[in-house]
């Protein structure tokens, strides 16, 4: 009895580990790797800002990945993945820069710029949603400064869009960076041409241009009239 006893819990086991095996291998193979064609490109398409009274000359010093999204390339995993080519930071720099480059509002250097940009990234990519449509979502928090004063102020920016999804994954693709695009774009839109920016531009302004009072003239004393 002992020896089948030994027997059956060796049987046991090893029916355990060969089971384990089997569920784990399928779990690994469906993980989604990037490849040339489940990865897509998103082309930021130029905004064009408000026209300033005193148009200032910006530059973007660093945009950081606040997500905390360990595959921020991965936008869906569903269906063998969807991959990004580049990281969402350099895609979001790219549009900005674009846009401020398109009208004359991008500053040559850090030294020359009248307001520096510093760029915090909280979400880029689809949201969830149906299993019938897509929610794009791009949202960002950017901290305006004046290199002249050191003041800051923040500007926050969201950017949505929904579109339809696919049955085949060519069209599904194609959803995806169609959504996307979209609510980068609108991102952008609102960061560019919202009020927030608009107010700290003129608030900022004005602690840059304080003009120095000029002092006055002395007054002489009366000569005294001769007799």
């Amino acid at each position: 009895m002992p020896l089948r006893g030994t027997l059956r819990l060796s049987i046991v086991l090893l029916s355990l580990v060969v089971f384990s095996g089997l569920t784990t291998h399928p779990a690994q193979a469906d993980e989604p790797k990037p490849k040339p064609e489940n990865t897509i490109t998103i082309q930021p398409e130029p905004v064009s800002p408000p026209k300033f009274e005193r148009p200032p000359k910006f530059w973007i010093a660093d945009i950081t990945d606040r997500s905390g999204n360990p595959q921020p390339l991965l936008v869906m995993k569903e269906r063998g993945g969807v991959f990004l080519d580049k990281q969402p930071t350099a895609i979001v720099k790219d549009a900005l820069e674009q846009s401020l480059k398109a009208a004359n509002l991008l500053a040559a250097d850090a030294a020359s710029a009248d307001l520096v940009l510093r760029v915090y990234l909280f979400h880029f990519g689809l949201a969830s949603g149906s299993a019938l449509d897509f929610f794009g979502k791009v949202e960002f928090s950017t901290m305006v400064k004046s290199p002249k004063t050191g003041e800051s102020l923040e500007v926050k920016a969201v950017g949505t869009s929904i579109a339809n999804g696919a049955m085949r994954k060519k069209n599904m693709q194609k959803n995806v960076e169609e959504n996307i695009e979209a609510a980068l774009r609108d991102a952008t839109r609102n960061f560019l041409r919202g009020t927030q920016l608009k107010e700290a531009v003129a608030t900022l302004a004005k602690g840059s241009d304080v003009v120095p009072g000029v002092a006055p003239a002395p007054v002489e004393p009366p000569k005294p009239q001769a007799r």
